[in-house]
């Protein structure tokens, strides 16, 4: 019984689907001038143009701001001992853990991956500065 109610719905959409088919207008691009069918071929096949901002290019005031901000936020880190030459574990006291942990908030930061064998050598902030400097896709 509903198999029968669907297949007579199911005809009936069709058939209704044909008949808005055929009642839609025909149109000729034949019949349109040469000014407008180039104007036409124009508007086609011209694609938007996108505009991107980019960030700031990151000098290396930005950079050593922001690793100082980094540094700042570590309560390991005494603040009046962050200078521009400032060594992790010297000058700052961090253990070689707290110096990974260092590392990867500059990551996260600069928005970066620092690799392991890099990682391993940063361990004064002009290394960090001179690293993301050079570093692409550091944001």
């Amino acid at each position: 019984m509903y198999r029968a109610a669907a297949l007579r719905l199911a005809t009936r959409l069709s058939s209704q689907a044909r008949l808005v088919a055929v009642r839609q207008p025909v149109t000729r691009l034949g019949a349109l001038s040469v000014q407008r069918s180039s104007a036409l071929s124009a508007a086609v096949n011209t694609a938007p143009l996108r505009f991107y901002a980019s960030a700031p290019a990151l000098t290396t005031e930005s950079i050593q701001k922001r690793i100082f901000e980094v540094l700042n936020d570590f309560a390991k880190v005494p603040k009046d001992k962050i200078t521009p030459t400032a060594d992790f574990s010297k000058d700052l006291g961090l253990d070689s853990l707290d110096v990974v942990e260092v590392v990867m908030a500059i990551e996260e930061e600069f928005n970066i991956e620092i690799p392991d064998k890099d990682a391993d050598e940063i361990r004064t902030v002009p290394q960090a500065i001179e690293y993301i400097s050079h570093a692409e896709g550091a944001a």
